[in-house]
């Protein structure tokens, strides 16, 4: 019997410019696509990205005390 080991590894970057990161390379991708689905789609995972990165905001400062 194997025991599979979970892969782990130290996140270079910090989740909010990961977050930052993705939502331009969206915005880039759907700068490039005319109207459509897929478009609509790109930008939509933006604006998932731009609240994601919200969210963590107020999480930090919640966490810090803040709120």
């Amino acid at each position: 019997m194997t025991i599979l080991r979970r892969r782990r590894f130290k996140q270079t970057m910090s989740f909010q410019d990961r977050l930052a990161q993705e939502a331009e390379r969206f915005k880039d991708a759907a700068k490039n696509l005319p109207p459509g689905p897929q478009k609509e789609l790109y930008l939509q995972r933006v604006r998932q990205a731009e609240t994601a990165a919200h969210i963590e905001d107020l999480n930090l400062l919640r966490i810090d005390g803040h709120l």
